[in-house]
């Protein structure tokens, strides 16, 4: 056989298998269109699916200890998909669904600027200009007018009573749109209760559906708000760009740990299938895609610790506000930062006044918001609050006196109350008694806060020695804390001077060597400088975090967390040169602050009898105005071992030795001790503090 023929028979054979498939074709095209048409066509006119966004529960914020300081609980919304009924028919539903809420006392949305009995607007005239030509009502329609014209334009025949409510959902219908397959939303965050009547009611109310979602739960209330941060409804500016992952109904992360860590603690949504007939009826609801929540979030700090720190502030600035110490001073603010002095970990840090994270969730009223914006409730002191450190920047001045070789350990000063130099400024004793302390060495001069000995040591040191261990100490620098709004501060220095048009003299020295002049730093970066002092000399890297636990269970890197964070705050860390301080400087400073709480020290009425030996200095730090002055304690325990630093800032104080009995309270619950049973000695001589 040729190869003609063979070519032949494959033609043929290729030709039957064609028309064998078309045969096959016409006939289950057959059986589609006439055999099956009709029970496929009434199969087709009663069943719509629709696709509707199961929503993933946000991550959890954790303590150290891992108690839930941020959690989602199931939340339930309400939502209308577009039927195939009439009018009577949609303002029948709506109508029912918005009693069974109201039964419940559930609220629904409701944007419409009408109300009834009288009816009246609720916007002003000039707000309603441009709602009435959104729906073509007559510029100068009165409040009786317009509410006839809506009720005309929705076919709406019930009295006023229930015709503003359904007109309420109409109004939203024409505002947001909707469709068969994108529902609107009816009301936010119902009842359960309201959820089962509804779905039981389902086959009466066409259209409406009830969609599972999750809630964010604050569950301390305002404990720890500043960390924690707010959530709210995303903007269309914050949606541009991520269209992939959000839609106009998603919350977001607004400030604290909940923006810093938004891509962590955001899930996976889901997707749900809704089968649903033409007039509306829910005939089935199965999950095609499940959601899956978001990454955890633990932190370094200890709920336990946070609550009395914070009951601790607040106790403290009421005590000094009601005359409370031996003046009565305007105290109304202030910030607390407890910090592991070796690790940098945060413990606790407390902004007051604070505020209920929760109200930014259910929907926060303009009467509160506006309160809390008068009070700069929302400001986080800690980390944004940039204040002269008066006398607890001494230790710096000690440093690079005692570094640069300008003093000794064993140098002595003798303060005669009045420095004969640059302006003669005086030290605070000898504004309180008309003396001065005498001869004194640095641990002397640092237990009883003596400017003169530190203005000596500004002198012989030289500004450029002090601004270089200031820096070291990570003073006048972000510490790179996971927050947003950290401020950098200002180390006192002679660009500042210059930029202002003026030139720098020795007087200014002495007012920086003693944390006066332009110095200004953030509680959180003294919390650094102590901690670091505490150390022995040896930088610590502050942190929020302790992990992010994936939904699989497995941990994020810090690798890839340290890269996400200072992408995400624009911070580039800076590693300061290891400056190697002598141990025997670092005893001496340590020495002094520890005297601090010792007889004769500044801060001894506050840890008399205390169980833990404790270092610490106080500072009053002038403002520009006489009448105001900040006070500060910084300090450290236990002294031989040093475990954690504690930072404490008090707007208005009047006197640094005023704060001291906040950091008490806190060393009293972290060692374990009852802080009621510590006892103050009231005996001790008072002193008002110009400057420590």
């Amino acid at each position: 056989m040729g190869k003609k023929d063979n070519s032949k028979i494959r033609y043929n054979i290729v030709t039957i298998l064609v028309y064998a498939v078309g045969i096959v074709l016409i006939l289950q095209l057959f059986n589609l269109q006439i055999v099956h048409g009709q029970e496929y066509r009434e199969t087709s006119n009663t069943r719509l699916t629709r696709e509707s966004t199961l929503k993933a529960a946000r991550g959890n914020i954790l303590d150290s200890t891992g108690n839930k300081l941020v959690t989602s609980e199931t939340s339930f919304s309400l939502e209308l998909y577009k039927t195939k009924i009439e009018d009577d028919v949609l303002n029948n539903t709506i109508l029912k669904t918005i009693n069974i809420l109201k039964a419940n006392k559930d609220e629904y949305i409701d944007n419409l600027p009408i109300a009834v009995n009288p009816v009246r607007y609720t916007l002003s005239e000039e707000s309603l200009k441009e709602w009435k030509t959104g729906l073509e009502i007559p510029e100068n329609a009165t409040a009786k007018e317009a509410f006839d014209f809506l009720k005309q334009k929705y076919n709406i025949s019930n009295n006023d009573e229930e015709a503003i409510k359904i007109m309420a959902v109409r109004y939203e219908i024409t505002r947001t749109g909707y469709s068969n397959i994108k529902p609107v939303e009816i009301a936010k965050d119902i009842s359960r209760e309201s959820a089962v009547q509804i779905r039981e009611q389902s086959n009466d109310l066409p259209g409406m559906t009830i969609a599972t979602g999750s809630k964010v739960k604050y569950t301390s209330g305002n404990l720890a708000s500043h960390i924690l941060g707010q959530v709210g409804p995303i903007t269309e500016e914050e949606l541009k760009g991520q269209e992939d992952k959000y839609d106009l109904n998603d919350i977001i992360g607004k400030t604290g740990i909940e923006y810093i860590f938004e891509d962590y603690l955001k899930g996976t949504d889901g997707v749900k299938q809704i089968d649903m007939a033409v007039d509306g009826t829910v005939t089935e609801e199965y999950v095609s895609e499940e959601a899956v929540a978001g990454s955890d979030v633990v932190l370094t700090i200890d709920a336990n610790l946070q609550k009395v720190a914070e009951e601790a502030l607040k106790k403290n600035i009421e005590k000094i506000a009601n005359g409370g110490f031996y003046e009565t001073s305007p105290a109304d603010a202030g910030a607390v930062v407890v910090m592991n002095v070796k690790t940098g970990e945060v413990l606790a840090m407390v902004s007051y006044p604070d505020y209920d994270p929760q109200l930014f969730v259910d929907g926060i009223s303009q009467e509160q918001y506006d309160s809390y914006k008068e009070g700069d409730n929302l400001v986080n002191r800690a980390i944004s609050g940039v204040y002269s450190p008066g006398s607890t920047y001494k230790m710096v001045t000690a440093t690079a006196g005692l570094e640069s070789g300008a003093i000794t350990t064993k140098t002595r000063i003798n303060d005669t109350g009045v420095y004969p130099k640059f302006g003669n400024p005086v030290c605070w004793y000898w504004s309180t008694y008309r003396r001065g302390h005498g001869y004194l060495n640095v641990t002397q001069a640092i237990q009883k806060s003596c400017n003169y000995f530190f203005y000596e040591t500004g002198y012989r040191t030289g500004i450029e020695n002090i601004v270089k261990y200031a820096k070291y100490y990570g003073l006048g620098s972000k510490t790179g804390i996971e927050l947003l709004g950290e401020s950098t501060g200002t180390i006192a220095r002679p660009e500042i001077v210059e930029e202002r048009g003026e030139v720098w003299t020795p007087g200014y020295t002495l007012s920086a060597a003693i944390g006066q002049g332009d110095n200004g730093f953030t509680p959180i970066q003294m919390a650094k400088y102590i901690s670091t002092l505490a150390n022995g000399g040896d930088s610590v890297d502050v942190t929020l975090i302790k992990s992010i636990i994936r939904p699989d269970g497995t941990e994020v890197s810090k690798e890839e967390l340290e890269s996400y964070v200072n992408e995400r705050l624009g911070y580039t860390p800076e590693k300061p040169e290891n400056l190697d301080l002598k141990e025997e400087n670092i005893d001496a400073i340590l020495k002094g602050m520890k005297g601090v709480t010792e007889s004769g020290g500044t801060a001894y009425s506050t840890f008399a009898n205390f169980d833990i030996e404790v270092a610490g200095k106080t500072g009053s730090a002038e403002t520009g105005d006489d009448s105001v002055v900040h006070g500060w304690f910084v300090g450290f325990a236990p002294f031989d071992d040093p475990e954690i630093a504690v930072v404490v800032l008090i707007e208005n104080a009047g006197s640094g030795g005023f704060t001291a009995e906040t950091a008490r309270d806190i060393m009293a619950e972290y060692f374990g001790m009852n802080a009621n049973e510590v006892t103050e000695d009231m005996t001790a001589i008072p002193s008002t503090q110009v400057q420590r």
